[in-house]
């Protein structure tokens, strides 16, 4: 009798790096240099050239010194990303980042402490999932199901966006994704109208703040009122038929819910949640930097 392979739990590799096993595919994170056709994109999109790598991380370096009250590494991969979503454009990766910063400020209860133990709960409910497999421009899928899966007494809102800062943390640790970017799937069937109470002005306003000024992430693929036109773009609404969603991403990248034909299942939502507490110092440490407590936040 052949022996079983477990699937849908985390293992470990031979760097003792965590990953999920989905037996035909896995979820990791991909910290490893972008391939030859990632460069690419990078050189063709983002400005990506060595000259220019190496003259705006020496600007931002020096931009980021003058900041005295804003702690951060000043290592070349933290330069590159914020640099990458900004075009290796230096004042703009340095204004992303104090915005990015400044979030922890302006939204203290929402943005303090994303850390993988705290938000095990919101993956336990699946809530929010990572698709296993890239999409066709090697864009990360980010698949959140807000309707009828969503008990917001299991997982308040705040808890949601604290768990989707999570995951964006973990893509902005990939050159890949620093590189392509992400989609983000929203998932509302069956939301009940006594869940749209949740989303208050405050709320809308501070994800949008989020959204517009500052993820560090190219978001390439999400419709609010009042945003910006560049992201306005990027956003779709498919209704209750999903299978217009193959028409953006190749449906071997989707499941079959969502009109796709990829043959690995998505990870189990507690086992994504343990599979994040493996990289849990990276998110400590993550989760140090930003402005000194001296430094006084001017709205």
């Amino acid at each position: 009798m052949t022996p079983q392979i477990e699937t849908g739990v985390v293992k470990f590799d031979d760097n003792q790096a965590g990953y999920i096993d989905l037996g035909t595919g896995k979820i990791r994170l991909e910290k490893e240099e972008p391939a030859e056709w990632a460069v690419e994109i990078a050189r063709k999109e983002l400005r990506e050239t060595p000259e220019n790598v190496e003259k705006a991380i020496a600007e931002l370096k020096e931009l980021l010194q003058q900041q005295k009250h804003l702690y951060v590494p000043l290592d070349d991969d933290y330069m590159k990303m914020f640099l990458r979503p900004c075009h290796f454009y230096p004042e703009g990766a340095l204004k992303r980042l104090v915005n990015f910063y400044h979030m922890k400020l302006k939204y203290k209860d929402s943005c303090e402490d994303i850390l993988p133990a705290s938000l095990k709960h919101v993956f336990a409910e699946g809530i929010l999932t990572l698709f296993p497999k890239r999409d066709q421009h090697g864009r990360r899928i980010l698949c959140l199901e807000a309707g009828k899966k969503w008990k917001p007494s299991k997982v308040p809102l705040n808890d949601i966006f604290k768990g989707i800062q999570l995951t964006v943390m973990g893509a902005m640790a990939e050159p890949t994704s620093q590189i392509c970017g992400a989609v983000v799937i929203i998932d509302m069937e069956g939301l009940p109208l006594s869940h749209i109470t949740q989303f208050t002005p405050g709320f809308a306003i501070m994800l949008l703040d989020y959204v517009q000024e500052c993820i560090c992430l190219r978001l390439k693929g999400v419709h609010v009122p009042f945003i910006k036109e560049k992201l306005r773009k990027r956003i779709f609404f498919h209704g209750k038929d999903f299978n217009s969603l193959a028409k953006h991403i190749d449906r071997s990248c989707l499941p079959a819910k969502y009109g796709g034909n990829m043959e690995c299942e998505l990870p189990p939502g507690p086992a994504l949640g343990d599979f994040f507490d493996c990289y849990r110092k990276d998110f400590e440490m993550a989760n140090s930097f930003g402005f000194t407590k001296d430094y006084v936040y001017k709205k």
